[in-house]
């Protein structure tokens, strides 16, 4: 038998290792050196120069508003969009005699590239787009969305729109795994609508709604593409992201600034992920 279980080890492992060996490449051993980096003066023959990139980079005002808006984005529209979904998905889970094209137009913004998007919103969003065309006949004057404080609205908009049919799918996914038979015994105890779903429906897709928020987060901090095509390097101070400081960074080669900033944005994104996931460890083992 542990023949046999080496035998089967060494075939898995002779499967795994293509990808192993890539995720090595072209992730964990350009993390590892961009972590080491953070700690010297110079990414060639550098000395040790312990937290000295790490003060330099909180100083950098550029840096603490990037973060700031970051976090403010995520922790807002995270939420949002997780609601939105939930309840388009019950919605969904409904018999509606347009719920197939509901469903399509959900999930369509899933499979349209990026730039296709981009370019269906600056042409809504544009000083001379459908919006303030619209605002102009109604006799109000044009809105420079983009150079605005609306442009944290209208980067909201564009993440939910894009993001939401996945949610959406999972969500309804975990709704029509739940057994029919909880809603007849909860019916025939004379439970309403409401606390069927806040007892039955909303508490077994405990575990779908940690997944969903996962994905929701890891989501908002790839928002950068969106804003790099819709506002530029230098979008306007409530836009401008992590992503747009490193992007800066790189381009004017200060790569110890660079590096020190993955490092925070990493380490604050396995922060979240983290206590995500400890949360629904202790539900699971509360449930069981």
């Amino acid at each position: 038998m542990s023949k046999l279980l080496r035998n089967e080890m060494a075939v898995a492992a002779l499967f795994l290792s293509p990808s192993l060996i890539g995720f090595a490449i072209f992730y964990l051993i350009p993390f590892i050196m961009g972590v080491l980096y953070s700690f010297q003066d110079s990414p060639g023959n550098g000395s040790f120069v312990g937290f000295h990139n790490y003060e330099s980079l909180l100083e950098s005002a550029s840096f603490r508003k990037a973060a700031a808006n970051t976090f403010l984005f995520t922790g807002v529209c995270v939420p949002l969009i997780v609601t939105l979904s939930l309840l388009f998905a019950h919605l969904l889970n409904q018999r509606l005699f347009i719920r197939d094209w509901l469903q399509t137009a959900f999930v369509m913004p899933l499979v349209v590239p990026v730039a296709s998007i981009v370019m269906m919103w600056q042409i809504v969003f544009d000083w001379n787009g459908t919006l303030n065309e619209w605002l102009q006949s109604l006799h109000r004057e044009r809105v420079d969305w983009m150079k605005s404080d609306w442009s944290i609205v209208v980067l909201a908009v564009v993440y939910t729109w894009k993001n939401i049919g996945y949610n959406i799918i999972l969500f309804l996914a975990g709704m029509r795994n739940i057994p029919k038979d909880y809603y007849e015994t909860a019916e025939i105890e004379g439970a309403g609508k409401f606390h069927q779903w806040a007892h039955i429906t909303f508490v077994y897709l405990t575990p779908t709604m940690f997944f969903v928020v996962l994905i929701s987060i890891i989501n908002s901090f790839k928002v950068f593409r969106e804003t790099y095509l819709i506002a530029g390097d230098y979008p306007h101070d409530q836009i401008y992201m992590l992503q747009h400081y490193m992007n800066n960074m790189f381009l004017s080669l200060d790569l110890q600034k660079l590096t020190a900033a993955a490092v925070v944005m990493g380490g604050g994104i396995l922060i979240l992920v983290s206590s995500m996931l400890a949360i629904e460890r202790r539900f699971r083992n509360f449930m069981e």
